[in-house]
């Protein structure tokens, strides 16, 4: 089991910054990422990092978010720029680990133009 705590979501106006934190219960969680779900859309990927520390964007995230890992803390970072409304949406953080699949609670992120 590994529980995943997000913290660091809020109301933005465009053009700001926020960074988002995951916290996981354990260590050794090789894969750990975000994703997104605006209203009435599909969850995506938003970006992802291995314990190595490489890293997978999406192309409409490239260049304004960079996403990062502390393995001491066990914890993801999502560091989000140039924030625009399209960017509003429910963040979730994500892990891979023991095949198995798990989800944060999410933690909502809104950009006013």
């Amino acid at each position: 089991q590994v529980q995943l705590v997000e913290s660091g979501g809020g109301l933005v106006q465009a053009g700001g910054s926020l960074r988002l934190s995951c916290a996981a219960s354990r260590s050794n969680i090789n894969r750990m990422g975000w994703y997104r779900q605006a209203p009435g859309k599909q969850r995506e990927l938003v970006a992802t990092i291995t314990s190595g520390g490489s890293t997978n964007y999406a192309d409409s995230v490239k260049g304004r978010f960079t996403i990062s890992r502390d393995n001491a803390k066990n914890t993801v970072y999502l560091q989000m720029n140039s924030l625009t409304p399209e960017d509003t949406a429910v963040y979730y953080c994500n892990a891979g680990y023991s095949y198995t699949t798990y989800w944060g609670q999410g933690t909502q992120v809104t950009v006013s133009s």
